[in-house]
C-alpha cells in the first residue's frame, strides 16, 4: 500500500512539475515576443520623432519660400486678472 501511495505521489509530482515548467516556457515565449513589440514601437517612435524634427526645422525655409516674413514685435494678452461678465453686459 505504501509503494502505491509513493508512485502516486511521484507520479503527480512529475506531472506537476511538467505543467510548471510548461508555462514557465510559454510565459518566456510571450515575454520575448512583448519585448520585440516594444522595441519595434519604440524604433517606430523614434523614426516618427526624427521626421518631426526634421519637418519642424525645414518649416522656416519653406515659409520663406511661400513669402512669408518673421514678425518682428511679438503680442501677447495677459488674462491672468480676466473676469468674465455674469450677465452678458458690460
Amino acid at each position: 500500500m505504501h509503494v502505491i501511495i509513493a508512485v502516486a505521489f511521484l507520479m503527480a509530482t512529475l506531472i506537476g512539475a511538467l505543467m510548471l515548467r510548461t508555462q514557465m516556457v510559454q510565459n518566456s515565449f510571450e515575454a520575448a515576443q512583448i519585448e520585440a513589440n516594444i522595441s519595434r514601437l519604440t524604433q517606430d517612435v523614434e523614426d516618427d520623432q526624427a521626421k518631426l524634427d526634421q519637418l519642424v526645422a525645414s518649416l522656416p525655409d519653406k515659409a520663406s519660400d511661400m513669402g512669408m516674413v518673421p514678425q518682428q514685435g511679438s503680442v501677447s494678452i495677459d488674462l491672468n486678472g480676466y473676469q468674465s461678465s455674469k450677465g452678458g453686459t458690460q
